[in-house]
């Protein structure tokens, strides 16, 4: 029979011990906290390379790398302060600099640019506000357009030579149209299957899947797989039940390596994932209290084969998130607000090259390329890790 002290005793040798076993575990999970990794990042403020004939760059509104590493972006003319950033290119010329690139320029991977293109030409209806730029599984350019009248698609060889059109310019909105577009925001691919994914996007509310030889429209869906709707939904309002359709834009449409796709609801705040045939699987939000543009711009996949890491570009946070894409768990982030290399002002697009590293552009003040070098796995020590400063330059 216990007596009442040696119970007592007892009593506290149990607590003691699960006391300790629960400091352990407590530890345990910090060590292994501290212990996890993600992808560790450095911008290179040297790349790419400056650029000739007094060029400079406007808002820089699409990015893809091809099979060579090569890097390719569109930008826009016509978003310059004509006094401020353009007097070598008025009448009368006010200054030596600057004056408008090409509207498409790529550049080899150590930052050389190697070509230019792009622009009005014959057989084709170059949209009014260019708005995205894909290579496909055949190292051929596609570029969408979300300015009032761009209805359509244009795909190049990669050297800028004309090779069909998706679509007729000037169609108005009808997001379950079987042959125009509505503001396309940018396209992937399914080299497998020969398809193309069309964020559609900026009036229309879809996904578009196209045969990527012939632009034959296969299917299409809006959130949550529902048949689109063109409703306006109003403004995002934070803590409103989910909205059964995107909202403007539909800004990526991304297929991974194991047959998922990846929709950017930019407004919305989300990131939906859906079988190819668009039936809804489920979905991330990310910075969910994001007004005005949103947070999820866009998105690209680390280059391995089981492409572990998402990487989100959010404009309007300023940020690329690193997120485990089997579990859509953010891991860490970098990035910040500013003008220097490494931060942002509204990041819009993002790719990564066969190396690992990341490649960004920027659009409304922001004009510009930046590229992120894959330094290896890290532990993670911080949700925000501010501006990827390299590390020896500290």
């Amino acid at each position: 029979m216990l007596t009442k002290k040696r119970f007592f005793t007892l009593a506290a040798v149990v607590v003691a011990l699960t006391g300790l076993n629960a400091g352990q575990n407590f530890l345990d999970s910090e060590a292994q906290a501290k212990t996890r990794e993600a992808p560790v990042f450095e911008v290179d403020p040297f790349w790419p390379k400056p650029l000739p004939n007094h060029w400079i760059l406007g808002a820089t509104i699409g990015l893809a790398v091809d099979s060579r590493d090569h890097v390719y972006i569109i930008h826009r003319r016509d978003t310059f302060n004509e006094r401020t950033e353009i007097g070598a290119a008025t009448d009368p010329i006010k200054s030596d600099c600057c004056i408008p690139a090409p509207n498409v320029l790529e550049f080899d991977p150590d930052g050389n640019l190697v070509n230019h293109w792009g622009g009005p030409g014959e057989g084709y209806d170059w949209p009014s506000s260019n708005h995205g730029i894909t290579v496909d599984h055949k190292d051929n350019i596609w570029i969408g357009g979300n300015g009032r009248g761009d209805s359509h698609i244009l795909k190049f060889t990669r050297d800028g030579k004309f090779l069909m059109q998706f679509g007729a310019a000037g169609a108005g909105t009808d997001s379950n149209s079987q042959e125009n577009f509505g503001g396309v925001a940018e396209i992937s691919f399914d080299a497998d299957a020969n398809e193309a994914y069309v964020a559609d996007g900026y009036r229309n509310k879809r996904v578009a899947v196209l045969d990527a030889d012939t632009g034959e429209l296969k299917r299409y869906w809006g959130a949550y797989g529902n048949k689109p709707d063109d409703t306006n939904l109003g403004p995002f309002t934070p803590g409103e039940e989910p909205a059964q359709q995107f909202r403007n834009p539909v800004h990526c449409a991304q297929p991974s390596n194991d047959g998922l796709i990846y929709v950017c609801d930019r407004v919305n705040n989300r990131l939906q994932v859906f079988e190819p045939d668009g039936t809804y699987i489920t979905e991330m939000f990310v910075k969910p209290n994001s007004l005005g543009d949103g947070a999820v711009w866009d998105i690209s996949f680390s280059p391995d084969p089981e492409q572990r890491f998402i990487y989100l570009a959010d404009g309007t946070n300023r940020k690329i998130f690193i997120i485990e894409r089997k579990t859509l768990e953010i891991l860490t982030n970098f990035g910040d607000g500013g003008r220097n290399p490494g931060q942002f002002f509204a990041v819009h697009n993002i790719a990564t090259d066969s190396r690992g590293n990341i490649y960004t552009t920027e659009t409304y003040e922001g004009k510009r390329l930046q590229k992120f070098v894959y330094k290896g796995m890290g532990p993670i020590t911080a949700m925000d890790q501010g501006t990827p400063w390299p590390a020896d330059k500290k």
